[in-house]
């Protein structure tokens, strides 16, 4: 009892303050937060136009003026906002992170700033070693100006000044260049890093005598006729991001905050490609890589706009994923959506451009949107057994839209299937499986149906009982040549006449076929395993066609040997006609009936 009387009495220990390595956070920003140097200019413009921010909240008339001058290894950064006090100083530059918005008075207006000043003004050690800030407040016109002045090894002093070393309220911030990054201060460097990150803020930005500043935004420019207004969107895609656009999409979304443009790429891209969007936060560029900003079907355009609802990250280079961003992602998806329904109703001639290079998009949002998929019904593009179609041309010639789940299967029943008259949609490419099994509900009365080898089959004329009975010992011989490649032999009346032999078979032919040639190569225990799994999946079929004078001509042949080579030639043939992958035991049979052929007529030469 005593003894833990005498522990609770204890004084608790002082608490200890974090000290911090200035020199490693430093590295930190430039490795590992920061994408580049490049940052440390859009830092000191966010804490010049939060300055000038911050006086107009209490003086709507004040000066709004930021000044970049680039010297020899050093920057100077004048803008005229509300400055800061020798307490200000303490209180904000000498404590990390600390953000001028919770200065008294401002709290009001923290919607309205970018950044925080005491992390932003730590980004500039990215390219300088010593940092100087000579500041004057507008909120407490008779205090001194005041000087910070910081050294990258984390040391730092303050002292007031006279009062004509700052007559009037604002901040200038000396850069001193670190070694080897002199390049980052040289004034075109400076110029273009300004344009790039400041040219939509909304204050008068000069480098030197240059402009940085070119408002309004290109979209929200007055143009004298829609086509003007088209040709200097797609020069302003071209300076920003290298291309000339097939359209320009606005972006105009008030509940969100959001001005701007989507332009629509003239090439198609992969849907797997991630697009960067260029976002601008109260006029200072964000970011140039965006990715999130659109769904993920919206990938064949480029945006550029203006917000000033979304989050950034610590690093203020990318989005920050919350609701906000997802009603955004969805504002903006709608806006794109109606611009597609809006070319469906008005524009077939720019509709059928645009489909042409990126129909995958509409079709990945078509899965999707039953609205999206009846609208645009008319104009997607599928391919065909009656060439390249829409699907509502497609079933207003077919009372069954037939289709493939994968281009092979295609490929091995559309040139048969065709000549019989039976239509084939090739529903091999990304979505267009999907898309033709979703066309019930918004065309009702289609029926939609997958064509497998029994279908194909069933639509071939049978062969006259006496004709097939004749033939017996020819498709005996046939059918035991191919009977250990698991394949059947049936005889068929088809056209065309060209084609002597159609090898056809199904997703469940193909997993038998492939089980059992794992069970062929696995040990004992695995070919136990594998032999318990095998089922009654149907078997490959080579359908021979009757009516080809080849195929009467063998099986007129007398010679079993010379029959089976003929066969495994047929066989074979048919495979490479479906442009199916061959197995090892397929390409072994390829090779042993063309040596056979080969044989069997240098014999016959000598015979003669």
């Amino acid at each position: 009892m005593d003894s833990q009387t005498s522990q609770s009495s204890q004084p608790s220990p002082s608490p200890r303050t974090f000290q911090v390595d200035l020199r490693g956070l430093v590295d930190l920003l430039s490795h590992h937060l920061y994408s580049s140097p490049k940052v440390y200019l859009r830092e000191l413009l966010q804490n010049a136009v939060d300055a000038i921010t911050a006086r107009r909240a209490v003086e709507p008339d004040a000066p709004a003026l930021v000044r970049l001058f680039a010297e020899p290894g050093a920057l100077r950064v004048e803008d005229s906002g509300v400055g800061l006090t020798e307490a200000d100083v303490h209180d904000l530059l000498a404590t990390i992170g600390r953000s001028s918005k919770r200065a008294e008075g401002l709290q009001e207006a923290r919607s309205d700033f970018l950044g925080q000043f005491g992390i932003g003004l730590l980004a500039c050690f990215v390219v300088a070693e010593r940092i100087r800030v000579v500041s004057r407040s507008a909120r407490t016109p008779d205090a001194a100006p005041v000087e910070w002045t910081a050294a990258d090894d984390g040391s730092y002093t303050v002292r007031t000044l006279p009062d004509d070393a700052r007559p009037e309220p604002g901040t200038t911030v000396h850069l001193v260049a670190r070694a080897g990054a002199a390049e980052w201060l040289a004034e075109d460097r400076v110029l273009a890093l300004a344009r790039d990150f400041g040219s939509l803020l909304p204050y008068d930005v000069r480098v030197g005598e240059e402009a940085v500043t070119d408002l309004p935004a290109p979209w929200d420019r007055p143009y004298p006729s829609p086509a003007a207004r088209r040709v200097a969107l797609g020069r302003h895609c071209h300076d920003l991001f290298g291309f000339t656009p097939l359209d320009a999409i606005e972006l105009d979304v008030p509940l969100a905050g959001i001005r701007g443009v989507a332009y629509v790429l003239p090439s198609a891209v992969s849907p797997a490609q991630r697009a960067g969007h260029r976002v601008h936060l109260k006029g200072m560029l964000l970011t140039e890589r965006a990715e999130q900003l659109l769904p993920d079907w919206a990938f064949f355009v480029r945006c550029v706009l203006d917000t000033d609802s979304l989050r950034p990250t610590a690093s203020r280079e990318a989005l920050y994923e919350d609701e906000t961003l997802a009603a955004v992602r969805e504002a903006l998806g709608e806006r794109i959506r109606s611009w597609l329904t809006g070319l469906a109703a008005g524009d077939p001639e720019r509709l059928a451009a645009f489909l042409a290079v990126h129909h995958l998009g509409v079709k990945s949002l078509a899965r999707h949107d039953r609205e999206m998929l009846r609208t645009m019904l008319p104009w997607l593009p599928f391919e065909t057994t009656d060439g390249r179609l829409s699907l509502e041309e497609f079933a207003r010639r077919h009372p069954v839209v037939h289709f493939t789940r994968t281009v092979e299967e295609y490929r091995q029943v559309a040139p048969i299937a065709s000549a019989q008259g039976v239509g084939v949609i090739n529903g091999g490419y990304t979505y267009d499986s999907e898309l033709v099994e979703a066309l019930p509900p918004v065309r009702p009365g289609t029926v939609v149906a997958e064509l497998d080898a029994d279908t194909v089959t069933a639509h071939l004329d049978a062969v006259d009982p006496a004709v097939e009975l004749a033939l017996a010992g020819f498709l005996a011989a046939a059918r035991a040549k191919l009977d250990p490649l698991g394949c059947d032999v049936v005889l068929r009346a088809f056209h065309p006449l060209s084609v002597p032999a159609l090898h056809l078979d199904d997703r469940a032919a193909r997993h038998e076929q492939a089980r059992a040639q794992a069970e062929e190569e696995a040990d004992d225990l695995w070919a136990g395993i594998l032999g318990s799994l095998r089922g009654e999946a149907p078997r490959a079929r080579l359908v021979l066609n009757h009516l080809s004078p080849l195929i009467r001509r063998i099986g007129s042949l007398g010679e079993p040997e010379l029959i089976g080579t003929a066969v495994e030639s047929l066989y074979g043939q048919a495979l490479l006609m479906a442009q199916r992958p061959l197995r090892p035991a397929d390409s072994a049979l390829l090779n042993r009936a063309f040596i056979g052929l080969l044989e069997w007529a240098t014999n016959g030469e000598g015979d003669r």
